[in-house]
């Protein structure tokens, strides 16, 4: 989510809010879509599902690309706990810069061992329903921060030239990254087993319910975020808040605890994944412990090595996340369909699927050729004392007509 105000930079932020919107409801559509080829192939898994589809070449390219989205966003959640909670530990009385607890790598190590390790161990992803519910609370209160501060912050960030401009030309990466926020495909089948009744009518319900609320929530923390920061929104929206600033420590920490949370979810998939694949779907205890010991390391390290979580965001959602929302429900649903491709019940997942395939192109493209310039832990510019005057000069320099007479 705290990619959000990023992706409205990336598409203009009026663009972006109609992009958002539309994700959310291809979002809504596919997730019922899914369940609904389940129920007519007569399978319980995603990967079922499109085996029963596409045979086995089908089954390993959806396993694939669920088991890189879910490994790909430990390594991003892992980013982000190293991002907020250092920063979190340094107001801490006694604790400086130098302090251990204010390094990104001691920090992600720390929090893998002595949390997210051992709740990864859980073989019930049922049992993982009352950690969600908590990020539930943490979550609505980082969005009332981000709306208190896009209140309080308008006089002391300068306003952006393009601030305002209806569309920007790098929208596909931001359908990447919102592509990537309302993901839950390779969970759904996980979740709908575990509803008390699981019928299509209930998931339905659920289904609108959910999304709903989720892009109620996503487009307040969207637009009051790049409100705030404008052209200057980072990848990780709270690199953008001063050090200083008690509240945004606040929204760090409840951050950095909901992606500690959400860590088991996305390695209850991977495992799932490796297991489906090359052992039918069972592991002995053992193994089970070798297995997730060896995806929490390998993801750890790699987020330890690298922290630039805008590229990892547009990337997991242009190569993973888009295929997974927009075109394998789609095409599988078309191909179990008994009904001709133009007719009418296939003809709107016949275009979710078109318009899937030009996002991944093309947003695979521009994340390639313009990749975001990375600032992590750098502090802002209009964070330094005595930045009144410093941000007014600093935005009149950013108009054409002064810098060119400057010139």
């Amino acid at each position: 989510m705290i990619g959000l105000p990023y992706s409205m930079k990336q598409a203009g932020c009026p663009f972006g809010i109609l992009l958002l919107i539309g994700v959310a409801c291809v979002t809504d559509y596919s997730i019922i879509l899914l369940i609904k080829g389940g129920n007519i192939s007569g399978t319980n898994t995603y990967q079922a599902l499109v085996n029963k589809t596409f045979g086995v070449i089908g089954f390993l390219l959806v396993s694939l690309l669920q088991f890189f989205y879910s490994f790909i966003a430990m390594i991003s959640y892992n980013i982000i706990i190293g991002d907020t909670l250092t920063k979190v530990f340094q107001r801490i009385i006694g604790v400086d810069t130098a302090n251990i607890l204010t390094d990104r790598h001691f920090v992600i190590m720390a929090v893998t061992t002595m949390f997210t390790f051992p709740v990864s161990l859980s073989r019930d992803v049922a049992k993982l329903g009352k950690v969600s519910f908590i990020s539930l609370f943490l979550t609505s209160a980082i969005v009332v921060i981000a709306v208190t501060r896009a209140t309080t912050l308008s006089t002391e960030v300068p306003r952006t030239e393009d601030a305002w401009v209806f569309a920007k030309p790098n929208a596909m990466q931001a359908i990447g990254v919102m592509s990537f926020v309302f993901i839950c495909h390779h969970n759904i089948f996980f979740i709908f087993g575990s509803l008390e009744e699981p019928s299509l009518r209930n998931w339905q319900r659920v289904t609108h319910v959910s999304v709903m609320f989720a892009v109620f929530v996503s487009l307040l923390f969207a637009v009051f975020g790049y409100v705030s920061f404008t052209g200057y929104t980072q990848g990780n929206i709270f690199e953008n808040y001063c050090r200083d600033d008690d509240l945004a420590t606040f929204g760090r920490f409840c951050y950095g605890v909901t992606m500690i949370l959400a860590f088991p979810f996305e390695c209850f998939v991977t495992r799932e994944v490796i297991a489906n694949v090359f052992f039918t779907g069972k592991l002995t205890p053992t193994f089970h412990l070798a297995l997730t010991l060896t995806i929490v390391a390998v993801a750890t390290t790699i987020s330890l090595i690298y922290d630039c979580l805008g590229n990892v965001l547009e990337l997991n959602g242009v190569l993973t996340a888009t295929p997974l929302v927009f075109v394998v429900p789609t095409a599988c649903f078309i191909k179990l369909s008994k009904d001709r491709w133009y007719q009418l019940d296939n003809i709107i997942p016949g275009l979710i699927l078109i318009a899937g395939v030009i996002v991944m192109i093309v947003g695979l493209a521009m994340a390639v050729w313009r990749p975001q310039d990375c600032s992590h832990g750098n502090e802002m510019f209009y964070c330094s004392s005595g930045n009144a005057t410093y941000n007014f000069i600093y935005s009149a320099l950013q108009t054409k007509n002064l810098s060119t007479n400057l010139k």
